[in-house]
């Protein structure tokens, strides 16, 4: 008899899955392996609902709890900890980006949701109670940095901070551009601006100005649609962080760019082309962010609200980032 998601494995788990093509969630249950040498499960306390949970496999990979059980052989964290998983939870750990802290753009590499684990079985995302994963792919949580706002940076942080360090973006007095101001922009001006940098909101929305301006704090903002400011600032910045999803022009962006400038662009490919960031860099990652209290704007639903909210995303109607309260929400059937 053809085991299914429910029976496959020996850890009862339920959640919130999108199972047919009209990619409504509804309630399901599945399973997830048993905890095995190396790796570490948790109960999942929030799970943050990202873009690419749109337009990819509809499941989830910003995900934080605390560890329930630990394999004999883990040496990273400890039952209670409290812990992050990302986008990936697999690779092969022995091609020369994943000696290199690459894992991110391991040809074998394994993602959170809907990617075959080595055992040949779905992996099935954070929308759910529990979760199990290899230490090598956990991060530790700092203490005192928040769960639920915290959350987002698992994939808008290190989508953001990783080519601000990797295209040495992140020198103090440097003019950084960020084009678009939703869940990745958001994180990257607050990274910018950590870093010391001065920067510059690029957007079609003039509405956004205000916000840009007193409370993330940046330098300058650039409404794309208006010639006369774009004009203004050609040639002025070093680099520009392209977060945009949806389809736009590029040109008007590089002539933003002095000679040597950069034009960075993640948000939609970003996962897609696994452009995030290797283990190493998504803890240092975490740990800046703690350090500098760094954290997504959240509007924090309950589980039972996720269809709406992915009503909402469409409509990016959000500032900036949902996040599930799966701990508190999360029943089972």
């Amino acid at each position: 008899m053809a085991k299914t998601p429910e029976t496959e494995h020996p850890v009862k788990a339920f959640g919130y899955a999108a199972t047919d093509s009209s990619g409504s969630f509804s309630p399901f249950k599945f399973s997830r392996r048993a905890t095995g040498e190396r790796d570490v499960q948790l109960k999942v306390l929030y799970c943050g609902v990202c873009h690419s949970d749109l337009h990819m496999t509809r499941n989830e990979h910003e995900i934080v709890g605390v560890v329930t059980e630990v394999g004999s052989k883990v040496e990273k964290v400890k039952i209670g900890d409290k812990v992050g998983v990302g986008v990936l939870v697999g690779s092969c750990r022995q091609c020369e980006q994943c000696t290199n802290d690459l894992e991110n753009y391991c040809p074998k590499q394994i993602q959170t949701y809907g990617f075959p684990y080595l055992d040949g079985t779905i992996n099935r995302g954070g929308y759910s109670n529990n979760m199990v994963a290899d230490e090598h792919f956990i991060i530790r949580w700092p203490d005192n940095f928040p769960l639920d706002a915290g959350a987002p940076l698992l994939c808008a942080g290190i989508t953001t901070y990783s080519p601000l360090r990797y295209f040495g973006l992140d020198k103090p007095g440097l003019r950084i551009g960020v084009n678009g101001l939703g869940g990745l922009g958001h994180v990257a001006v607050k990274f910018a601006k950590a870093f010391g940098t001065k920067v510059t909101v690029i957007s079609t929305s003039l509405s956004k100005k205000k916000e840009a301006i007193e409370r993330l704090g940046v330098d300058e903002f650039l409404v794309s649609r208006d010639p006369e400011q774009m004009q203004a600032a050609v040639g002025t910045l070093d680099g520009i962080i392209d977060t945009v999803s949806a389809s736009h022009p590029v040109v008007p962006l590089l002539s933003l760019l002095k000679p040597n400038g950069k034009l960075i662009i993640v948000g939609r490919k970003t996962v897609a082309g696994s452009g995030i960031g290797g283990m190493k860099e998504t803890q240092e990652m975490i740990d800046f962010a703690a350090k500098n209290k760094i954290v997504a704007d959240v509007e924090v639903i309950p589980i039972d609200y996720i269809n709406t909210a992915m009503d909402r995303l469409l409509k990016s109607d959000v500032k900036y980032r949902f996040v599930i309260d799966v701990g508190n929400s999360l029943k089972p059937e």
